[in-house]
C-alpha cells in the first residue's frame, strides 16, 4: 500500500509547486473577474491575470474579508452561471447576513479528494469504518467528511452530533475504526463509555480519532489520546475555503500539511497586514486555487497560526501550519491586557485534577471589569467536598495570572455543573455589555 494518496502532487518539489500555484492563481483570477464583486475590485485596481508574474506579486491583489462576503450576499461573489451550481453552504447569520459559499460539481469533487487525501495522510485506508459525529446540513463538517471518507473508500456512518449512547452502539455494532468529532464532545463521550462500562480497547476497533472545528491546545489533544488510547489527528478547515480538508496532520503529528495545490497560504501581522517571518505567529490569509463557482482571493481567516519550519519526515513537500492558537476576534481585553482563551486552556490542561470543561465569564463589578473562570473538577479527583481543593484553586489562579497578567477569580465546580453544547464548546461568556445596558 503506498503511503501517499496522490504521490506526484504531495511530494512535488517546491519549485515545481510554485509554478503549479502560479498557473492556477492566474486561472483563479480569470474566473473571479466574472463575479460582480471581484470584477469591480480588479477593474478598479487595473489588475489582470497577466500582471501576476510570480507568487511575490500576490500582494498586488486585494484582501477579502468576511464583511465583504456579507455585504455582497447572496450572489455577489458567484463567478459561474447559477444553473451550474449544485450546492451551497453558509453560516448561521445570527448577527447579520450569513456568509454563503457556492460549489459546482468540479468544486465538490475537488473538495472530496482533498478530504480523502487528508484522511489517508493520517493513516485511514479503504476498508476503514468511518463514523462522522458532527452536524450535517449547512455545516461543512458533515457532508465534507462524508464525501471525503466515501472517496477514500471507507464504509461511512453519518451518525450526526450528540446521542452518545447511540454513538457507542454504532461503534460496537459496526466496528468503527475512525471517528471524526469536535474535541470537547469526545471528552463527554468518554464519560458515557464509562457509564456503560464499555472498554474502548476491548469492545471497539477504534484506531484513529480526527478532531477539529474548534481551537484546542496540545494538552487537550493529549488528554483525548490518553482517554481513548489511540492517536488524535488535528484537522483544519473553514467554510470559506470549502470546509475540512484545508490542512491536516500526517502520521508524524508535527504540524498540519496545508494542501498547496489547492490553496495559497500567507501569514501576516494582523495589524500591518505585512508578512511575518517563518515560525512567527500571525493571521492566516488564504486564496483558493481549485474552486470554480466561487473563488476567493486573499481571504483574512482571522485564525492565528505559524508556518512550521523545516521538512516533514513523511516526505510531503507541502508546507505545514501549526495548530490554531486562537482567532484575532476571539481575543478580549481585560484591565488593559490582551487575553486569548487558548492561554487559559493551556494552563488548565496542565492540572490532572481538572476536567475538560471550563467557562470564562467577563462581567463588570462596581464599574470594574473582572474575569471569572469556572472550572469543572475531574470525576477521578472529586470526592464530594470542595473545601480541600482551595490549594488547587490558588495554584490555578497564580499560573493564569502569570500567563495573562490579570488575576482572575477561579471557581471550582462539580463534574457536569457547566452547561454542555452538542456543537462547538462555548468558552467565553461576555456579560459586560449586557450589564451596561
Amino acid at each position: 500500500m503506498p503511503i501517499y494518496w496522490q504521490q506526484e502532487l504531495e511530494t512535488m518539489p517546491r519549485s515545481g509547486l510554485a509554478t503549479f500555484q502560479l498557473e492556477r492563481l492566474r486561472e483563479t483570477l480569470r474566473r473571479a473577474a466574472g463575479s460582480p464583486f471581484y470584477g469591480a475590485v480588479l477593474a478598479r485596481r487595473g489588475i489582470s491575470p497577466e500582471d501576476i508574474r510570480s507568487l511575490s506579486d500576490l500582494d498586488k491583489l486585494p484582501m477579502t474579508t468576511k464583511e465583504d462576503l456579507r455585504e455582497h450576499f447572496p450572489y455577489g461573489l458567484l463567478s459561474a452561471p447559477l444553473d451550474t451550481v449544485i450546492r451551497l453552504h453558509c453560516s448561521s447569520g445570527t448577527t447579520g447576513n450569513p456568509t454563503v459559499i457556492f460549489h459546482n460539481r468540479h468544486d465538490l469533487d475537488s473538495w472530496a479528494n482533498l478530504v480523502a487525501r487528508s484522511l489517508f495522510a493520517a493513516g485511514a485506508r479503504p476498508g476503514d469504518v468511518f463514523q462522522n459525529i458532527c452536524g450535517y446540513g449547512l455545516f461543512t463538517g458533515g457532508l465534507g467528511f462524508q464525501y471525503g471518507a466515501e472517496r477514500l473508500g471507507a464504509l461511512t456512518i453519518p451518525a450526526g452530533a450528540g446521542n452518545s449512547r447511540r454513538q457507542i452502539q454504532l461503534m460496537t455494532n459496526f466496528g468503527t475504526t475512525v471517528i471524526h468529532a469536535i474535541p470537547s464532545y469526545l471528552a463527554r463521550l468518554h464519560e458515557t463509555f464509562r457509564e456503560l462500562k464499555v472498554d474502548i480497547s476491548r469492545d471497539t476497533r477504534l484506531r484513529i480519532l480526527v478532531i477539529g472545528a474548534e481551537p484546542h491546545t496540545e494538552g487537550q489533544r493529549r488528554r483525548i489520546q490518553d482517554l481513548y488510547g489511540v492517536k488524535a489527528f488535528n484537522s483544519y478547515g473553514l467554510s470559506e475555503m470549502n470546509g475540512p480538508g484545508v490542512a491536516f496532520e500526517c502520521e508524524c503529528q508535527n504540524g498540519l500539511h496545508l494542501w498547496e495545490d489547492a490553496y495559497i497560504a500567507e501569514i501576516v501581522d494582523p495589524e500591518t497586514l505585512q508578512p511575518v517571518p517563518e515560525g512567527v505567529v500571525g493571521e492566516l490569509v488564504m486564496t483558493t486555487l481549485d474552486r470554480q463557482a466561487m473563488p476567493i482571493i486573499r481571504y483574512r481567516t482571522r485564525d492565528l497560526t505559524r508556518f512550521v519550519p523545516g521538512d516533514c519526515p513523511c516526505g510531503r513537500s507541502h508546507r505545514r501550519i501549526d495548530r490554531i492558537t486562537g482567532r484575532t476576534d476571539d481575543m478580549f481585553i481585560i484591565k488593559g491586557c490582551n487575553v486569548f482563551p487558548m492561554q487559559v486552556e493551556k494552563i488548565l490542561m496542565g492540572f490532572p485534577e481538572i476536567g475538560n470543561d471550563y467557562l470564562i465569564v467577563l462581567e463588570t463589578v462596581k464599574g470594574v471589569d473582572e474575569m471569572l473562570i469556572k472550572v469543572e473538577i475531574s470525576p477521578h479527583f472529586f470526592t464530594g467536598e470542595m473545601e480541600p481543593l482551595e490549594n488547587l484553586r490558588r495554584r490555578i489562579q497564580e499560573e493564569i495570572r502569570d500567563e495573562v497578567l490579570v488575576t482572575p477569580e477561579v471557581r471550582l465546580v462539580e463534574p457536569g455543573a457547566l452547561p454542555k453544547s452538542e456543537g462547538k464548546a462555548v468558552r467565553v461568556q461576555d456579560l459586560r455589555h449586557r450589564q451596561g445596558e
